[in-house]
């Protein structure tokens, strides 16, 4: 069972999705922490619930963000996590916490990556008139959104959607392909090796696509 840790700042909606799929009969990886910065963030009450090891490390506690970083970083190691996953966490991290832990971090972010990294993304497809949007799991690296992406769920964009629609269609979507990604990593077919992404131990021409229709 590979041990994951999962970081969160808020209500824990993928990482939620993430322990369901690690709790499920077959499942090769576990849960082995769930980590917040901030002692309000609902998903602690989530993890608890189901019977997942909780920490805080509390951004305000510290003078600055290498500091944090490093704080969290220990807290990660004292887990025994070898898979971290970062689900609604709302810090950028450092150069130094994303070398220490390479090709073993993970994030998601609702957009089909290289388009619209940072924030508003469904505002910016919508107002672009992209015809499809959704949401890309990603290696992080030291370049906000960067990393190479392992796998995106993409989904059309119909007449009169709003961010808000949009949001919650994308979210789902989210639910699915997060814990899909730590299986496969977690049976040894997906690996992160000097930047690039390995399947089956072939490089990763392109990002797996899980594809929902409009209604999804």
């Amino acid at each position: 069972m590979l041990p994951v840790a999962v970081v969160i700042s808020g209500r824990g909606s993928n990482m939620e999705a993430i322990v369901r799929a690690a709790q499920a009969p077959g499942s090769r990886y576990q849960v082995v922490r769930v980590i917040a910065d901030r002692d309000s963030a609902g998903g602690l009450s989530r993890a608890a619930a189901f019977g997942i090891p909780t920490s805080i490390v509390p951004l305000k506690q510290f003078p600055d963000r290498s500091t944090f970083d490093a704080a969290l970083a220990r807290e990660i190691e004292a887990s025994g996590a070898r898979l971290v996953a970062l689900a609604g966490f709302m810090r950028i991290l450092s150069a130094e916490f994303v070398q220490r832990f390479a090709g073993r971090l993970l994030n998601i972010h609702p957009s089909l990556l290289p388009k619209y990294k940072g924030l508003d993304t469904h505002a910016r497809a919508i107002a672009a008139g992209d015809t499809h949007h959704g949401a890309s799991v990603h290696y992080v690296t030291a370049e906000l959104d960067g990393g190479p992406v392992v796998m995106q769920g993409r989904l059309r964009l119909a007449p009169g959607d709003t961010p808000e629609t949009v949001s919650a269609r994308v979210h789902a979507l989210e639910h699915i392909i997060y814990p899909h990604v730590c299986s496969l990593i977690a049976a040894g077919r997906i690996d992160c090796r000097d930047g690039s992404v390995y399947l089956d131990g072939e490089p990763l021409a392109a990002p797996l696509v899980e594809e929902l229709d409009a209604a999804a």
